[in-house]
């Protein structure tokens, strides 16, 4: 009998796990973009820490395993800003990227009917142009194209937004 996939609220005792899955997951962005130096590699526990104190993130478990995780926060004009979805290389292409996106919409929505949080009126986030795989989920979950930002001859970052319901 397999172990399933549960989801779940993460927490500070998360963070070193989600760190070391973030250094896995983006060796393969740095790769494409023939850059080594980009925040997830350099985020230091502290960051990530900080964040998860500032937003919401979720992560996916196989077993006591993180495979899976994103983070999120809320800003003050109701724009949900979502990072760092991250999924384990062994488990992509099985549906988790978007149970985490589906999960941290649901959550920012749900945060919206309990006054007083702000509520939210989008959902935004943004990936490098050559990033084939992440645009095709974006995409299909709703999200359309808002801008592009060139940060280097290398790398352009397209920033994809959807208006939450």
């Amino acid at each position: 009998m397999g172990l399933s996939v549960t989801i779940s609220a993460a927490d500070a005792q998360d963070a070193e796990h989600i760190l070391k899955l973030q250094y896995l997951c983006y060796q393969s962005e740095a790769e494409l973009y023939g850059d080594w130096s980009i925040e997830p590699l350099t985020q230091s526990l502290d960051a990530l820490r900080a964040e998860l104190a500032e937003g919401h993130g979720l992560v996916a478990r196989l077993g006591d395993e993180v495979v899976a995780s994103v983070r999120a926060r809320l800003d003050e004009d109701g724009t949900v800003r979502i990072a760092k979805l991250i999924v384990h290389p062994r488990m992509q292409r099985h549906g988790l990227g978007g149970r985490l996106l589906d999960g941290i919409e649901r959550h920012f929505a749900a945060a919206a009917e309990q006054l007083p949080a702000p509520a939210a009126k989008r959902f935004q986030l943004f990936t490098g142009h050559r990033s084939e795989g992440n645009l095709r989920l974006y995409r299909s979950k709703g999200y359309a194209q808002v801008a592009t930002r060139e940060l280097g001859p290398r790398l352009t970052l397209v920033t994809l937004e959807k208006a939450a319901a």
